[in-house]
C-alpha cells in the first residue's frame, strides 16, 4: 500500500486528543532503532509516545560494543513520576537489557489498569551480540509475558525462547506461558518472501508475505512492535493493528537510507519527499 497525503494528515490529525504510549527501550546512537524508532513510529500512527530508556548502548551500523543498564533505583524513579501524572493507553517494551529493569517494567504495568502490551522479546543486537542473558530472559518469560497482549519474536527468538526446533511447538509453549497472540517475524529468515505468521489462541493462524528488499536492516523490530502498540492505543482491534503495522514498517524499508556502513536505516518519514 503506498500511502498519499491525505492519508498522511488524516493518520495524524483526526483524533483530538492523541491515545498516549508508553515505550521501554535502549537508546540507539544510530537513530535506527530503540527508543527513537519508538518515537517515531508511534507519533506517524497519530499517538503521543513517553518513554524511559532502559539502556545506553555503544553502536553504529556496524558493530555493537557495549550495553549499559540503568540502575533500578533511577529507572524506578522516572517510571513512578512519569506515571503519576499521564494517561497511558498502550505499552511497547523493547530490549530491557537488565534483570532487574525487567521486574521494575513488571511491577510497574501489572499496577497499571489493564492496557494493551506489546512486547518485543530482543536477544540479539542486529549485528548477531547477544544483549539478553540467562536472568533476564527467565523473569521476562515469567513475569512480562503474562502482561503481553502480543509478542512480536522472529522465528530464532520464538525458538531460542522455547528451547524448540518447531514452530507450532513453540507458539503452544509460548501460549502456555501466558500469550494469546503472537506475531513471528521472518524477516531474517533465508526466504524468497518475508513470511510473518500471526498465531492467536483459538483461531487458524495467518501467514502475511511480503516482497523481501535487498539488504540489512536496524530498527525494523522496533517499527513494527512499536506501531503495533501504537494501533491498539487508537482502539484498532488487534489483526487489523498487525496488519497496519506491518505495512507501514514494510514502506519505511522501502524508503530506508544509507547512514553509515552497513545496516540500512528504515526511513519512518517516507512519505516526505
Amino acid at each position: 500500500m503506498q500511502y498519499n497525503h491525505k492519508q498522511i494528515m488524516i493518520m495524524q490529525t483526526s483524533l483530538k486528543t492523541k491515545p498516549v504510549v508508553l515505550t521501554f527501550s535502549g537508546h540507539d546512537p544510530t537513530g535506527a532503532a530503540g527508543v527513537q524508532a519508538d518515537i517515531e513510529s508511534v507519533n506517524q500512527q497519530g499517538c503521543c509516545c513517553v518513554s524511559i530508556v532502559t539502556v545506553l548502548t555503544a553502536q553504529n551500523t556496524a558493530r555493537f560494543e557495549d550495553l549499559i543498564p540503568q540502575r533500578s533505583e533511577e529507572f524506578m524513579r522516572q517510571t513512578e513520576l512519569l506515571l503519576s501524572e499521564t494517561t497511558i493507553h498502550a505499552c511497547k517494551i523493547g530490549l530491557i537489557g537488565d534483570a532487574r529493569l525487567a521486574e521494575v517494567i513488571a511491577i510497574k504495568l501489572t499496577a497499571l489498569e489493564s492496557i494493551p502490551v506489546v512486547l518485543d522479546p530482543i536477544l540479539v543486537a542486529g549485528v548477531g551480540v547477544d544483549v539478553t542473558d540467562v536472568e533476564l530472559t527467565t523473569i521476562m518469560m515469567d513475569k512480562l509475558f503474562t502482561l503481553a497482549t502480543v509478542l512480536t519474536p522472529n522465528v530464532n527468538e520464538a525458538l531460542s525462547l522455547t528451547k524448540t526446533n518447531d514452530i507450532e511447538q513453540a507458539v503452544e509453549k509460548l501460549y502456555r506461558l501466558g500469550c494469546e497472540h503472537i506475531l513471528i517475524t521472518g524477516a531474517d529468515e533465508d526466504t524468497p518472501t518475508v513470511n510473518n505468521i500471526f498465531f492467536s489462541q483459538n483461531k487458524d493462524p495467518e501467514t502475511y508475505e511480503w516482497e523481501r528488499l535487498p539488504g540489512k536492516y536496524h530498527g525494523s523490530g522496533c517499527t513494527l512492535s512499536s506501531s503495533i502498540a501504537a494501533n491498539l492505543a487508537r482502539g484498532i482491534e488487534i489483526k487489523s493493528a498487525i496488519e497496519k503495522a506491518q505495512d507501514f514498517t514494510w514502506n519505511c524499508l522501502k524508503s530506508s537510507f544509507t547512514l553509515g556502513s552497513a545496516q540500512k536505516h528504515p526511513n519512518r518519514f517516507f512519505y516526505i519527499r
